[in-house]
């Protein structure tokens, strides 16, 4: 992940801005996805607590060669459908202006525009979305 951010954003260091603790993505509050393809793991993201009912997904990623078939649409729903099992009625998450199929994506799959949440200088959306 991060040297896909370096090559999207040049010289991109700062996968802790705003920051994550490891502690945010355990249980009771929070969770850590992986999906494989046969042993071979190709995805990868994160749900922490924000507020009491408000859920954030974290570090979504799908590696190059699993990309266009479906893997960060799956991990997204699985996401979600943690969340929804966690309590949480609400998730949100943010992505910069050079993830132009992250964003794709999120709006396809029901986030809005919310107001920024956070203070990550790489962001230029922030989402939300209502887990039915």
């Amino acid at each position: 992940m991060r040297v896909e951010l370096n090559d999207v954003y040049g010289s991109f260091n700062r996968l802790d801005n705003p920051p994550l603790a490891p502690d945010e993505l355990r249980g009771p509050g929070g969770a850590y996805l992986v999906g494989y393809e046969g042993d071979e793991a190709v995805a990868g993201g994160g749900i922490r607590s924000l507020d009491t009912g408000v859920a954030e997904i974290k570090r979504m990623f799908v590696r190059p060669d699993a990309r266009s078939r479906g893997v960060a649409r799956a991990l997204l729903e699985a996401l979600e459908q943690t969340a929804r099992q966690l309590g949480y009625e609400r998730v949100r998450l943010d992505t910069g202006p050079k993830q132009v199929h992250g964003l794709a994506l999120y709006r396809s799959a029901g986030y809005v525009d919310v107001p920024a949440y956070n203070d990550n200088p790489f962001a230029c959306f922030w989402g939300e979305k209502v887990l039915s």
